[in-house]
């Protein structure tokens, strides 16, 4: 008995938190549809003359959904060895908020209530995040941005420093009578024509604040590719390496594990 309980849990758990099987990539595309769902009815809702409307007709699929949601969310929690540890992690806790605003609105009255709950009911879109790493391209992609932080975050830093180099240049140049009234200011309109924003709110009067303008345009085009010059570098080098699958761990939830894999890399549990 203990251990046709033990068969059921460990299928439960491969076809809901790993995508390796038909049925595991079959809950994922039902999970999406939800998810997509939810969103729509959401943003339906957010009409007014729809929501006067169709009131009763959003009021019944939103309850669907969240039941739906809501038997997921069990399931999650008894097919694991440690519900705490999923309860409490980040996706966890996306599911649970995810899934609570309706059963609030039972509780709690008033159009400010109701504007907050349906402001958390569009957290829901994160679940498509947590899908995303069931496929092995993001994977991959997380892995060479992880691999190029250190570039990326070098780089960042000297786009920073250029900003407030030329900020203060401007601040010199312009003056307050362009609208360049302080340091600060004048680095928030460098970043703005830096990222090639241009709200237009200040812009340069003088001759040489225009051709400075001028250089900051053109280097921001440059800017722009250069970190995904460094992702991509990372890309072409992991797309040769990727040998990890959407197996996860029910005794610590740990996933990526490598192809092949018998025991899990992080606390030595038999994997499937």
């Amino acid at each position: 008995m203990e251990k046709r309980e033990r068969d059921w849990r460990e299928k439960l758990h491969e076809i809901i938190y790993e995508a390796d099987t038909p049925a595991g990539k079959n809950f994922d595309i039902v999970l999406l549809i939800l998810i997509l769902s939810s969103l729509v009815v959401v943003m339906i809702e957010s009409v007014e003359e729809y929501r006067v409307e169709y009131h009763g007709i959003i009021n019944i699929v939103e309850w669907i959904i969240t039941i739906l949601f809501s038997i997921e969310y069990i399931l999650r929690i008894i097919t694991v060895k440690k519900p705490f540890r999923y309860i409490f992690s980040f996706y966890g806790l996306i599911d649970l908020v995810s899934t609570i605003p309706k059963y609030l609105s039972f509780f709690f009255g008033g159009a400010n209530v109701l504007i907050a709950v349906r402001i958390l009911r569009l957290l829901r879109v994160f679940r498509i995040l947590k899908l995303a790493r069931f496929i092995g391209e993001s994977n991959m992609l997380k892995q060479a941005i992880k691999a190029s932080r250190a570039k990326i975050s070098v780089f960042l830093l000297a786009v920073l420093s250029i900003a407030v180099i030329l900020g203060t240049v401007m601040y010199l140049v312009e003056g307050p009578e362009a609208g360049f009234t302080s340091i600060p200011t004048s680095i928030y309109w460098t970043i703005v024509t830096l990222t090639t924003v241009g709200y237009g709110d200040i812009a340069p009067q003088t001759s040489l604040g225009q051709f400075i303008a001028s250089v900051v345009m053109i280097l921001g085009y440059g800017i722009i590719a250069v970190p995904t010059g460094i992702v991509t570098s990372e890309l072409t080098r992991k797309e040769k390496d990727l040998r990890t699958n959407t197996q996860s761990c029910r005794h610590c939830g740990n996933e990526n594990h490598l192809n092949g894999a018998k025991y899990c890399h992080e606390c030595g549990e038999h994997l499937h």
